[in-house]
């Protein structure tokens, strides 16, 4: 079933794309998308179900073939044209984004801005995608080729729609690889806006979008024996059902970055005035905490802990929760029901499990903010490190604080999850510094700073976090298979 319906946020149901063409699954009644500030119908969606899964992993088949064959500079021409189109309608996309998940216009237009940026890192790795020679006898020639797997999928959660759903196909298009992406059930509508540009630039079934729930699309997809190579953002749980689905298939290449619950350790020696803005920074209170790679357990020195809890407090007290819309705006809407009732549960839990409740863990009482699903940062203290709130990811604007006698009992709790994505340490010592780095369990470490990314450093995590990295050469590598080559030179053998 393809074509009809308005493109945008017109009345009609908004398509999706499947072999180049504006689609519109079968699915069954069209999926909604809710402002989560405001409570209001933003938009109806294409829900596709199993049938057009089959027809999205038909037509990126099809296209594979030539798509790999393009030389590796006219692949990085064409995601130089995806770039040069987010940027151009990067304030639209970014209020989509806004208006479909909650967060801050501010951060949203960020999200943009970074976009653009990793698609044209990955454009330039266009020729990196280079295998090696062997030296193994003087009569024989081995080297190795690196080539696509084919048909790939990209699964993406809800809290960074369009920086997630444009970046993440970056890395297996420029390989050479055709993709088939799933976007979050509750932020489809940035990635369907641009439906009719990826038409214009992508050659029909290069890219590919099915919307729809988890349960149908992306179970459809990641069974496909079809699709060898699956990468997957979101929880661990989720994580490690889309290892044992792909696997009841075929031999699949799986990476996952997963959940985080990132310890942020402030040792005696900090420049504290940096810490608390990057225990504030790395909270991500600026998108509700709603991020794998938040720095949600507050570890710090005995010796400064009240002081710094009670100057942190103050700082998390003057964020200002409103509407996303607003420049102003430091805090919006957690993203839908479902997410905001998690979180109250886990504060009212905090509560229960005795910690002290420093600011905020309620909604805010804004009569403009009734409607929206928002809840104030909030800080505990004197928290448990054994506790729920202490080992289990709450996404949200949830932080808690726990003090620490020496550096071996910083480490204890700071690795005493099951989790390991990210983690933060602030001191002035460098030997301290480089224990640290070294010695948690974690895949990507902050020293004297938090939350930030770079370009071509590798992000993802260790334990339940997750496999694999990604916004670097190796993330573009691992969409490659390595074959060898050997070439007899003699007459005889």
């Amino acid at each position: 079933m393809s074509n009809s319906g308005k493109n945008l946020l017109g009345s009609e149901v908004m398509p999706t794309l499947i072999g180049g063409k504006r689609y519109l699954g079968c699915g069954g009644a069209p999926l909604e998308s809710i402002n989560p500030a405001t409570g209001e119908l933003i938009a109806s969606f294409t829900r596709c179900g199993a049938s057009d899964v089959q027809h999205a992993v038909d037509t990126a088949e099809r296209a594979f073939p030539g798509w790999a064959a393009q030389s590796p500079l006219a692949r990085a021409a064409t995601l130089v044209r995806l770039a040069d189109v987010v940027e151009r309608r990067g304030e639209e996309l970014a209020a989509i984004d806004t208006a479909d998940n909650g967060s801050p216009i501010r951060e949203m237009r960020n999200d943009v801005r970074i976009a653009a940026a990793q698609v044209r890192y990955f454009a330039g790795l266009a020729l990196m995608a280079r295998g090696e020679t062997i030296p193994v006898a003087h009569d024989r020639l081995d080297y190795t080729l690196r080539q696509p797997f084919g048909v790939t999928a990209r699964i993406i959660p809800f809290n960074h729609p369009l920086m997630f759903a444009v970046a993440k196909i970056a890395a297996p298009l420029i390989a050479g690889n055709t993709v088939v992406l799933k976007p979050s059930e509750f932020t489809s509508l940035s990635i369907l806006a641009l439906v009719d540009d990826l038409i214009d630039i992508f050659p029909p079934g290069v890219v590919n979008v099915v919307t729809g729930m988890g349960r149908d699309v992306g179970d459809a997809l990641v069974a496909d024996p079809r699709v060898r190579r699956i990468a997957f953002i979101g929880g661990s749980e989720t994580g490690r059902s889309i290892q044992r689905r792909a696997a009841e298939v075929a031999v699949k290449t799986v990476t996952l970055e997963l959940g985080g619950k990132n310890p942020i350790v402030i040792f005696p020696d900090a420049d504290l005035d940096a810490a608390l803005d990057g225990v504030v920074r790395g909270m991500n209170f600026t998108w509700q905490g709603q991020s794998c790679g938040s720095t949600s357990r507050l570890i710090v020195h005995q010796d400064l802990h009240a002081e710094f809890v009670g100057k942190l407090a103050e700082r998390i007290g003057k964020l200002r929760v409103g509407d996303p819309c607003e420049d102003y705006t430091d805090t919006g809407a957690i993203v839908h029901q479902g997410q905001f009732d998690k979180v109250r549960r886990y504060i009212a839990l905090g509560l229960e499990d005795g910690a002290r409740l420093v600011v905020g863990g309620g909604r805010p009482t804004a009569p403009e903010l009734a409607r929206g699903l928002f809840v104030q940062p909030t800080l505990f203290d004197n928290v448990n490190p054994a506790s729920r709130i202490a080992q289990e990811e709450i996404f949200g604007p949830v932080l808690v604080a726990m003090p620490f006698r020496d550096y071996d009992e910083a480490l204890r709790i700071a690795n005493g999850v099951g989790l390991g994505l990210t983690a933060s340490v602030f001191t002035g010592n460098l030997r301290t510094a480089h224990r640290f780095a070294r010695d948690v369990q974690a895949g990507y470490v902050w020293v004297n700073d938090s939350s930030r990314h770079f370009p071509g450093t590798p992000y993802g995590g260790v334990k339940e976090s997750g496999l694999g990295r990604e916004e670097d050469l190796g993330e573009m590598l691992s969409y490659l298979q390595t074959k060898n080559v050997n070439v007899l030179l003699a007459d005889h053998a």
